[in-house]
Formats: structure tokens, sequence, C-alpha cells
């Protein structure tokens, strides 16, 4: 796989924002199969769409669960990812329950994510924990995270889902996403074989360099098109064709 290739296979093209509209997930599958990339990482309901639209190439669908905050009953959240692996997801995001996590209510999030990792393994598709970051004060929530998900040898962890604004003193609602500082945490705390997801805040390919040497597999981006046009620049090439591709990369995770 040649370089522009590999960079775009680290993006999960990210079609989350609440006001899309049927139209803006269908341009934003066929900007994500024109590029080549990992996933789309989409809404629930829009599963078996981008399946059709995203047909004969390399590009996997990925569905969001207790998307963004992470709230629903583990119940929910196992008849949500059970749902989303029938119509066709490849890949799982779920959110954590944060209150849960802050109140180290430990044996609850390890339960409720072990619940989840049954659906996935049993469907074959991967998982990726979501912590958002920005709601965890200290470095030992992020820690304790990184060990149950280590010990239930889920796919990925990942920082943020992009829309964990926390409101500040002055009623300003900031956002820093997927800092150095966690990064380097969650892979010193993480199983080997458990891949990191950067989410928020990787907008230019030189964020992506950086996240990648820190070692980031994958991240999810909105600028995908930014970040690869200017990978092509500086580097030479394009992105390898997508049918070519196709059987190296099913199921790549």
């Amino acid at each position: 796989m040649d370089k522009i290739t590999g960079l775009a296979k680290m993006i999960d093209h990210s079609l989350l924002h609440p006001t899309m509209t049927d139209d803006d997930l269908y341009q934003g599958c066929l900007l994500a199969k024109k590029y080549n990339v990992a996933t789309v990482c989409i809404k629930p309901y829009a599963i078996k769409g981008a399946l059709e639209w995203l047909k004969g190439s390399g590009v996997m669908v990925c569905a969001v669960i207790g998307f963004p905050q992470g709230n629903s009953t583990t119940a929910v959240k196992v008849f949500e990812t059970e749902q989303a692996c029938i119509d066709g997801a490849q890949e799982i995001d779920m959110v954590v329950n944060i209150g849960k996590v802050l109140g180290e209510d430990w044996a609850y999030v390890e339960n409720e994510i072990a619940a989840i990792v049954a659906v996935t393994k049993r469907y074959k598709a991967a998982l990726k924990v979501i912590f958002e970051n920005d709601f965890l004060p200290e470095d030992k929530f992020k820690i304790k995270l990184c060990e149950i998900c280590s010990r239930l040898k889920v796919e990925f962890v990942k920082t943020s889902t992009g829309y964990g604004f926390v409101k500040g003193a002055d009623g300003k609602y900031t956002y820093e996403g997927a800092t150095e500082h966690d990064l380097i945490l969650m892979r010193k705390h993480s199983a080997p074989e458990v891949q990191i997801k950067a989410a928020g805040g990787v907008r230019t390919l030189d964020d992506l360099l950086k996240v990648k040497a820190l070692g980031v597999t994958r991240v999810g981006a909105t600028a995908t098109a930014a970040i690869l046009e200017e990978a092509k620049r500086r580097f030479g090439g394009e992105v390898q064709d997508s049918e070519f591709l196709n059987t190296q990369v099913k199921g790549g995770y």
C-alpha cells in the first residue's frame, strides 16, 4: 500500500453532525469512496443507505452507539449495537457511561462494555470504545478505562466523540478532543493489540502525521479531502482505487 493510501486508510470520515440531511450523508459517502478511506462513521439509521452508496469500494461502515453522551441503558446500547450489526455495520463506536466512570462504578462500566463486546464479536465487527476525555479531569479515569478495554479485548480505544463540549466558568463551551498527552497515555496503558483512535482536532495533514507518530492508527475527521489533497501535494501520487484494495482492507481493523 502506497503512502497516500496508507494515510487514507487511517481515516474514519465523520458524518455525524445532527443537522446533516440524507443528501449530506450521501455526498459524504461519495467523498469517502473517492478517497478510499477506512470507514464512514455514520448515524445508525443511515447504515443501509451507506452500504449501498459505498458498494464496490473498500470503505467500511461504522455506526455510533449511545452517541454522543453515553447515557442509554446497557440494554438499549446492546439492542442498538445488534441492530447496527444486523443492518451491516462493520465497525461500532460506542460511548461509555461517563457518569458511571466519574463515579468509579467500574463493575457497571466493565459489564456494559463486555455486553457490547459479546455482540460485536458475534457479528465479527470491530468495537471502538469512546472515553470522551474532555469530561475526565484526571488521568486515573482514562488509565482504568484502558485497562478494562484491554482485558475485554476491544479493537480500539477512542479519545472523543467530537461533541463533548465543556462549559467553563464564563459560560462559554470549549473542546480539546485528542490531545498529545491523552494519546501517549492511552497508548502506554492499553494492550499492544488494542489500537488507538484520535477524534477531535485532527484537521490537517500535519495533525494526522503527528498523531500517527504517537501510535495512533485511526482518526475521526471531517476535513478528509483537505488532509488527503495536501498529502498528494506533499508526497506525490494518488489514493489507490477502492476496488483494487477491497479484498485487502475488508475487515482490516
